[in-house]
């Protein structure tokens, strides 16, 4: 396997993006997006995380976008500035190699330098990958809503899972 390389996200990997995260929507339940996104939406996207001063973190293999991790602000209003909203997506290739871990691990640290205090993550259910890659990581479950998705012709529930990074 070859090295990995983590750097921060820029306008220009937006296409590559949309190829990682384009096949969750059409195939999977993780997003609860319906649409593919474009390329100029997720641009959109990543220079909002940029203005709002959050990482967005790309992991590339030989040059390649393979993987992203992002925090967004957990809710708008000004009480809750030191929480955040994590999500990763890996190119459904690389899954099961140990690339989440890393690249998450990496969005942790980042966020830790921002004075973060709580990370929350969101997983669709089931996705026992999901799940595990998060506990793995310190995480715990603290919510899970039952049906407050529709996607495919069938009820999703969503756990979400919750770090604190500071005291």
């Amino acid at each position: 396997m070859s090295e990995i390389i983590i750097r921060p996200a820029t306008l220009e990997d937006a296409a590559a993006f949309c190829a990682i995260y384009n096949p969750y929507i059409a195939g999977t339940t993780i997003s609860f997006e319906e649409q593919q996104v474009a390329a100029a939406d997720m641009a959109q996207r990543i220079a909002d995380v940029a203005a709002a001063g959050l990482p967005w973190l790309v992991a590339c293999r030989d040059g390649r976008p393979v993987g992203y991790a992002y925090a967004t602000k957990w809710r708008a209003r000004p009480a809750y500035r030191t929480s955040v909203e994590s999500s990763v997506y890996l190119d459904m290739q690389e899954a099961g190699r140990g690339l989440g871990t890393l690249l998450y691990r990496a969005l942790l640290d980042a966020l830790r330098l921002l004075d973060v205090h709580m990370v929350i993550g969101g997983i669709a259910q089931p996705n026992e990958r999901s799940v595990a890659l998060h506990e793995k990581l310190g995480f715990r479950k603290v919510a899970h809503f039952s049906e407050v998705g529709r996607k495919f012709g069938r009820w999703v529930d969503v756990g979400y899972w919750e770090l604190r990074l500071q005291d």
